[in-house]
């Protein structure tokens, strides 16, 4: 944040007071000059996150049009871009316990912005993710990798923390972005669980439970059986 920026900022607090913070300010400000002010200053915390985003998702489709230009097949099934709403980023911060200021929440929450690549088989997100992360532009800040050790509830993911530079007009800015990659069937089995899990939270019967750890399993399995039957009738990629 610039002197200038961050003076505004101080300024906000003053009128405001310091119960919520700077990013849900705006939605108690009565008069329509301190209003257009401080939604001017979320719309530009905003937008860095978006170009973030757009940077990553032009890489993901340079790597698969490159891929596919080479014959190697694209590895590729689709790719789904994420921004959080300012509503989404104020939940997580207050389950956090972070204040909800710029500054806190640029600083502890890294998906703001998101990308999730779904791939075809379970060697795909590893190269995918290997040739993203070699780029000299992208600094590779945190994996987590939820396909070699699965979360409790079955969910598997490879998930990566990424910065990528944003070329502003005064600045360059560091810019984290979530990378999720994932194979066909973990996102079939992540989308299903997430609407099962919304009809029944907060309380997931048991049974439900041992029958959603069953079906990704089940789903590890038909990943394995695929790429090896791929395997077989195509040898490897090249």
């Amino acid at each position: 944040m610039t002197t200038e920026h961050a003076t505004t900022a101080h300024a906000d607090r003053t009128a405001y007071g310091t119960g919520e913070g700077q990013i849900a300010q705006w939605e108690h400000a009565v008069d329509s000059a301190a209003f257009s002010e401080l939604a001017d200053e979320l719309t530009h915390f905003m937008m860095v996150y978006k170009f973030g985003l757009a940077e990553i998702g032009t890489k993901v489709t340079i790597l698969a049009e490159e891929l596919a230009h080479k014959g190697r097949g694209n590895p590729i099934e689709h790719v789904s871009p994420r921004l959080k709403t300012p509503a989404s980023i104020a939940a997580k911060a207050r389950r956090m316990g972070c204040p909800l200021t710029f500054d806190d929440i640029s600083a502890r929450i890294r998906d703001i912005a998101g990308i999730r690549i779904v791939c075809s088989f379970v060697s795909d997100v590893y190269t995918v993710a290997d040739m993203l992360t070699r780029q000299p532009d992208v600094n590779l800040v945190l994996t987590k990798d939820y396909i070699a050790e699965p979360k409790p509830n079955g969910y598997r993911s490879l998930h990566l923390i990424v910065e990528i530079p944003v070329f502003m007009s005064e600045r360059v800015v560091a810019v984290p972005v979530e990378v999720q990659l994932r194979t066909v069937a973990m996102d079939f089995w992540a989308s299903l669980e997430h609407k099962i899990y919304y009809k029944y939270d907060p309380g997931i019967p048991a049974e439900l439970r041992a029958e959603l750890a069953a079906a990704s399993e089940d789903a590890a399995r038909l990943d394995q059986r695929m790429e090896r039957l791929h395997r077989q009738i195509h040898g490897p990629r090249r």
